[in-house]
């Protein structure tokens, strides 16, 4: 089993827990969740998804299955630059984010799971999922998934949050992830989960597996010119493209 990080038994009791404690703390809290994003992103969060997936390639007319949805936050990137919200597909296995999730009228909102894509093979031009890699509980299936789901010459973009290599970023983006923004979270959210929910944020960017693992998982799965661009140190984009 190739899971992005080992148990945290702070949230969770053992591995087979995961998935349904990720699953119901993300329902609880998903009225609250883009508030939060926008402090965690200082505002810039639209701006850098934008981004991110113009330089994974996604242009007009592609076909799209963004995985671990949420809110839509993605999803809503993506329609801007494919030109058609009937061209987006968003897959997310939590009923309470699906339910909060604003995207434009016509992008399709599924539920399931990365390891268990609700799409036929060959179905889509690109898969994105953004900052979600942490929360699943094996890569090997799920990029498997990824794979299988999109045509020949497809291409994935996975946006994650990365532990900053030096003692110095590591400690300060710590304080800010499981200090200041749970604090901040205590006061203007509407759920009280979702503090500890931004806890459990950073505990999972400490644990993950390194980036060249990630990688690894994903040549593995197929998967050919798998790279990473990072931003600012912590922001990275793993991208890969499926032969064909």
């Amino acid at each position: 089993m190739s899971a992005p990080h080992t148990p945290l038994p702070r949230y969770y009791g053992t591995e087979a827990e995961r998935s349904r404690w990720v699953r119901s703390i993300f329902s609880r809290t998903a009225g609250d969740y883009d508030r939060i994003e926008r402090l965690l992103a200082l505002g810039t969060g639209s701006w850098y998804r934008h981004r991110a997936l113009m330089r994974a390639g996604l242009a007009a007319g592609m076909t799209v299955i963004d995985v671990g949805t949420g809110t839509g936050l993605v999803a809503r990137e993506a329609v801007a630059l494919v030109g058609d919200p009937g061209l987006v597909t968003g897959v997310d296995p939590s009923p309470g984010m699906v339910e909060h999730a604003k995207v434009p009228a016509g992008v399709r909102l599924l539920a399931g799971s990365a390891e268990g894509l609700p799409a036929p093979d060959d179905a889509a031009d690109f898969v994105s999922m953004g900052y979600a890699l942490r929360h699943i509980g094996d890569l090997a299936p799920a990029f498997a998934e990824m794979f299988r789901v999109l045509r020949p010459g497809g291409r994935v973009c996975l946006l994650e949050i990365t532990s900053p290599e030096g003692a110095v970023g590591r400690t300060l983006l710590k304080a800010y992830l499981r200090g200041f923004v749970p604090a901040i979270a205590a006061v203007v959210s509407r759920h009280r989960d979702t503090p500890e929910l931004m806890r459990y944020y950073w505990d999972t960017i400490a644990a993950c597996v390194a980036p060249a693992a990630i990688m690894q998982a994903l040549g593995a799965a197929g998967f050919v010119a798998v790279d990473r661009h990072v931003e600012l140190g912590i922001f990275s984009e793993y991208r890969a493209r499926k032969p064909g």
